[in-house]
């Protein structure tokens, strides 16, 4: 199962056991959402001529692919769920760590070079990572440890690093351009587009917001479906985060969990 955390804004109700995914079966990585934007003012000639969808997106993937860290708040409403949920993050480029709540359940996510470590109350290793109650009997207050080098670190690492920023970003096709003013960074450069409806997904109309002056970096995306609203912050770009690993009395190996 691929370790894939849904945090991104290709369905705003996240599937409970998503994290599950990754720690059972090597598939194909659905990463949607990190990544880092390349750098570029608007400034003198630049900033005279008005970017067009392509240019603006090209300049957003170069940006990001210059960023060594980010910061993420997403934000998930949904009129047909009791709890909301919530995931705060601080993505490295060999390192990161984030922390994901729906109500009472939590699990908090952990990433270095060498191992991937997941922990968590009952609720969460339950509902948010799927884990049967035996295995979550198994683990209690340790971390599941995922060695780098296995299809499961691969996995979860892959999406809790700042270049898996990069997949918010729409395909040209279909995507519009347009100039807004809103509170805080003032005048912004807004791309939006819709995704159609699938078997697995609702409808999706989407929004994602870039400063009009230097460095093409996204600051939100907003995606809005039937009854549910995605609001994903990126801040802090660039401002690095010391990663610490939990201490290898408290963590369990995930072979022993899933054996």
């Amino acid at each position: 199962m691929h370790f894939s955390v849904r945090r991104t804004l290709s369905s705003p109700d996240r599937q409970a056991g998503r994290v599950l995914v990754a720690l059972v079966a090597p598939a194909v990585a659905t990463a949607l959402l990190t990544g880092a934007l390349v750098g570029v003012a608007t400034t003198g000639a630049q900033a005279a001529a008005a970017p067009t969808t392509t240019s603006l997106l090209a300049a957003a993937k170069a940006a990001i692919s210059k960023q060594g860290a980010v910061h993420l708040e997403v934000d998930s409403k949904s009129t047909t769920a009791t709890d909301n949920e919530r995931v705060v993050a601080d993505l490295g480029k060999k390192s990161g760590t984030e922390s994901i709540s729906t109500g009472k359940d939590a699990v908090t996510i952990v990433v270095t070079p060498a191992y991937g470590y997941v922990s968590g109350n009952p609720g969460g290793l339950s509902k948010i990572v799927g884990l049967t109650s035996a295995e979550v009997k198994k683990v209690g207050s340790k971390w599941i440890a995922l060695k780098a080098g296995s299809s499961q670190y691969t996995s979860l690492a892959t999406d809790i690093r700042v270049t898996s920023i990069e997949t918010v970003l729409p395909q040209v096709k279909g995507t519009t351009l347009a100039t807004e003013t809103i509170p805080g960074p003032g005048r912004v450069y807004v791309l939006k587009w819709a995704t159609a409806a699938s078997s697995s997904n609702p409808a999706l109309s989407s929004t994602i917001t870039f400063p009009v002056t230097g460095p093409t970096l996204p600051i939100q995306e907003v995606t809005t479906a039937k009854g549910s609203k995605e609001t994903v912050t990126l801040s802090k770009w660039g401002e690095f985060v010391h990663i610490a690993a939990p201490p290898p009395s408290q963590t369990i190996a995930y072979a022993t969990v899933s054996g």
